[in-house]
């Protein structure tokens, strides 16, 4: 066991620390590594986009309050909203998104996504992974987040940068839900960006050295690391002992490269954008996971859930919430387009904001709206998406697809698909197992033009 003094959290490897970076011995899985060179090569050639940003809406943002608006229906359906128009025909947001309206000839909303689980944790695992899972939080998680098999399959767009990030963290220990790597291992998890402390709960940035660890007694360390290794060459070196040397040099490299850590610093950027984001978390997540695909990361998750602000499980009070975060996110998400597309970017990077389900088509007595996994909507922007157009479409109430039902499937398949990954891959458990990519559902043609 390697022990680096610095901060308690969790750091590239995204395992839990109290007061030091431990790297241990882990276990591999998934693909031999002819196999994820292969994978690799043959997505390589089709990729349409170079990376991802997921704005994880967790908690089940209501679609009828936000993209897809039932403004002719009663009013406990329709709910205390009314819809703003576009240039695009049929394309409406709710009034507090009006920036969404700025951009929506960039936009594809989804509107028929469908599944039956109606417990957070055990329809997250369903929409991250693509296998539906009951009892999760229980069971633990099963097969490996979306990120991870982009680390796994893709890797970064930078050989400084780690594929695979989460702003501020990712949910494995928060709220049980599942953004790990599962049987793929700890160096295909998620490297957690912390946030700034002023503005939230969430703990401040971890990936820097203590002041007294400086990099010349980092290296002494590494200097006994690699004896220790001389010595283990001298033995038979099993899976585990082999992912464990390349969990501590990808974390060596990490701590002590300065790529990442220019990315993680948004004290560079001009005030003005700063201010066109929002200086608040909303904004400040936008804004970083721009800089971070920037510098070559090829995933990057926004998870926001700091309760009564980011978190959307609306059981009360729905309109109190949503006054209060709607303008917060219209504007980091509006803005996040713009600037990607200022920067020649939007075409080289999918865009995905959704939850885990959507809310139910009645207001109750509490003004607020249930679990509702029958329906929900999802949003989509560059990558080669097309955008300005409208894909499925729901009942008169929002209760469920009237037309082109699509299943979490089909919005991993997506992802992988603009990503120019093989979306019907499959990865290997530590049993040897195959495991399908995606194990029900297709690409969304009409996303990409079809």
């Amino acid at each position: 066991m390697l022990e680096i003094e610095g901060p308690a959290g969790r750091m590239c490897d995204g395992i839990a620390r109290r007061a030091f970076l431990r790297i241990g011995s882990l276990c591999l899985g998934g693909l031999t590594l002819p196999e994820m060179l292969l994978a690799r090569e043959a997505g390589a050639a089709g990729a349409r986009s170079q990376a991802v940003i997921v704005l994880f809406m967790a908690g089940g943002p209501s679609h009828i309050d936000m993209w897809d608006m039932k403004p002719g229906a009663p009013a406990e359906v329709r709910g205390p909203f009314r819809p703003v128009r576009t240039r695009v025909p049929g394309l409406d947001f709710c009034e507090l998104l009006p920036r969404h309206a700025d951009v929506a000839q960039h936009l594809a909303v989804v509107r028929s996504f469908t599944h039956d689980l109606s417990v957070h944790d055990d329809a997250t695992h369903w929409v991250q992974t693509g296998y539906p899972l009951l009892n999760a939080r229980g069971r633990g998680q099963q097969q490996p987040y979306q990120g991870a098999v982009v680390s796994a399959l893709k890797g970064p767009n930078h050989p400084d940068m780690p594929a695979h990030v989460a702003v501020p963290e990712d949910y494995r220990t928060h709220l049980g839900f599942y953004e790990g790597p599962s049987f793929l291992g700890a160096e295909h998890a998620a490297l957690n960006s912390g946030v700034d402390a002023g503005l939230t709960r969430h703990r401040a940035p971890e990936f820097l050295l203590p002041a007294r660890m400086t990099p010349e007694r980092l290296e002494r360390r590494r200097g006994l690391l690699d004896a220790v290794d001389g010595w283990l060459d001298q033995t038979e070196r099993s899976g585990e002992v082999a992912t464990f040397g390349r969990v501590q040099q990808q974390a060596f490299h990490l701590i002590t490269g300065s790529r990442v850590r220019r990315a993680l610093d948004l004290s560079g950027e001009p005030d003005a954008l700063k201010n066109r984001y929002g200086r608040q978390l909303y904004g400040q997540s936008a804004l970083l996971s721009r800089r971070l695909v920037e510098a070559g990361a090829t995933f990057v998750t926004v998870n926001l859930y700091e309760k009564d602000v980011d978190w959307w499980d609306d059981h009360y009070t729905l309109e109190q919430n949503l006054r209060k975060r709607l303008p917060l996110f219209d504007r980091a998400f509006a803005t996040l387009i713009e600037d990607l597309e200022s920067r020649g970017l939007l075409e080289q990077t999918l865009v995905v904001a959704c939850g885990e389900f959507g809310r139910s088509p009645r207001l109750d007595q509490n003004g607020g709206r249930g679990h509702w996994p029958k329906a929900m909507s999802a949003i989509f922007a560059g990558g080669g998406v097309r955008g300005g157009q409208v894909i499925g479409a729901t009942t008169p109430d929002g209760g469920e697809p009237a037309e082109r039902p699509l299943g979490p499937g089909h919005l991993l398949a997506s992802i992988y698909h603009a990503l120019g990954m093989d979306w019907r891959a499959a990865l290997h458990d530590r049993q040897g197992k195959v495991v399908p990519l995606v194990p029900a559902g297709e690409p969304i043609v009409e996303l990409f033009g079809g």
